[in-house]
């Protein structure tokens, strides 16, 4: 049959635009559009082989063989099949287990009842070696697409390169146009919206203040390892200290210092004592004694599953698996409008803005699990990277900013 099939090794092209892109193989440390890139490969695969696609396998490894949200969405793209393996961690280090077996058996089944004139392989393992000369035996050309490496060298088996019949790399230019390296900045709210937590940010970083008195700064890395207790706080246990005083650079919300102001009073963002935290009531709260409940500006305040009807999570449901690209940024945003626009109140709006840039406790554990489900725990020890959490916080309270600039009455001339 004169058409072409691509089998594509996910771990294999994904690791090498990350190490390209990001400087180390992890893929969290990209963001992929996946519509984008399907479209990429099937333009090319049609171009180099001079023949129509079959289809586009794509072989990835997941935790118990059970599909992540990039694997839901991909799966329901035209022409294109989905075969997980599984993905198991040891010693600290996620591993697949069962995908080079099933693209070996895909390619020599391929081509053993001539389903296709031309395979395209996007992988670099040597174990498919057996498989591609099988391949050829049953007169399939076999075109062999490498990512560019970092160093300029192969990212592939030697003998892999040897047996195929055409090479192609995938440089950084074709890469780019649906993998991009994340921005691992600060996700800052807009100097222009919030003049206040603006000024907080832009305040210096904790361990350049001077200390009053002799005493160590509430959050002086140096006090950490001197094993001395910040004023008010409990004693930090040592792994924390040790990476709280390791880190270095740019400062992020939670090494920055401010008050919070009483309610009803413009924020002090020059006075130090408190850390400023994106989320959660802890911290921020003088708890009067043990199990001393929620502030009742945030009690008032709904969660969207208390929102949403059992239709409309069949819908939001759809809607992740088919529009949303799992960008942490969108992903906040999606959450803050679906929120928004099943409250009952349009108060709940105005009042959770008062609050910025602390999101609920309840709210932000329900925003955080939401995020999970498109991938954002993968190869992260089950936890969210802290890059993304600020990111996924940044568009929800952009969301919520546009939304409560839009309601507000014009400022009189």
């Amino acid at each position: 049959m004169d058409r072409c099939v691509v089998l594509v090794d996910a771990g294999y092209l994904l690791g090498a635009a990350a190490s390209l892109l990001a400087g180390e193989p992890s893929r969290s440390r990209i963001t992929v559009d996946h519509t984008a890139l399907i479209r990429g490969l099937r333009e090319r695969a049609e171009q180099e082989t001079e023949r129509p696609l079959l289809r586009i396998y794509w072989f990835d490894g997941a935790p118990d063989r059970v599909p992540q949200p990039e694997h839901r969405r991909l799966r329901v793209m035209p022409r294109v099949t989905v075969r997980l393996g599984a993905l198991t961690r040891s010693d600290g280090r996620w591993a697949q287990k069962g995908v080079d077996a099933a693209m070996h058996a895909e390619l020599t089944e391929l081509a053993r009842n001539r389903a296709c004139s031309d395979i395209v392989l996007v992988t670099g393992d040597g174990d498919l070696l057996p498989g591609l000369m099988s391949a050829k035996e049953h007169g399939v050309a076999v075109h062999l697409w490498a990512v560019q490496a970092a160093d300029g060298d192969y990212n592939q088996s030697e003998d892999l390169v040897a047996e195929a019949d055409e090479r192609r790399v995938l440089d950084r230019a074709w890469i780019t146009r649906a993998i991009r390296a994340k921005d691992l900045g600060i996700c800052q709210p807009s100097a222009a919206t919030r003049p206040d937590i603006a000024a907080i940010l832009a305040a210096p970083l904790p361990e350049s203040a001077p200390a009053e008195r002799g005493h160590p700064h509430p959050h002086d890395p140096s006090a950490a390892r001197n094993g001395v207790a910040a004023p008010g706080e409990r004693e930090a246990p040592e792994q924390e200290a040790s990476s709280t005083a390791g880190k270095a650079g740019v400062p992020t919300p939670k090494d920055l210092a401010g008050l919070r102001p009483p309610l009803g009073q413009p924020p002090q963002p020059q006075q130090v004592g408190a850390t400023l935290r994106w989320s959660s009531d802890k911290g921020w709260l003088v708890r009067s004694g043990p199990g001393a409940g929620e502030p009742p500006e945030t009690a008032s305040l709904p969660t969207l599953a208390q929102l949403t009807s059992a239709e409309q999570r069949w819908a939001d449901r759809e809607e992740d698996i088919t529009t949303v690209g799992g960008d942490p940024f969108e992903v906040g945003q999606v959450f803050a409008r679906r929120w928004m626009e099943r409250l009952p109140e349009e108060g709940h709006v105005a009042t959770l803005s008062t609050l910025y840039p602390r999101i609920p406790h309840r709210i932000d554990g329900e925003l955080l699990r939401y995020a999970a489900r498109f991938g954002l725990l993968a190869h992260k020890d089950d936890q969210i990277d802290e890059h993304d959490r600020y990111a996924i916080r940044a568009g929800f309270w952009r969301e919520i900013d546009v939304t409560a600039a839009a309601g507000s009455p014009p400022e009189e001339g």
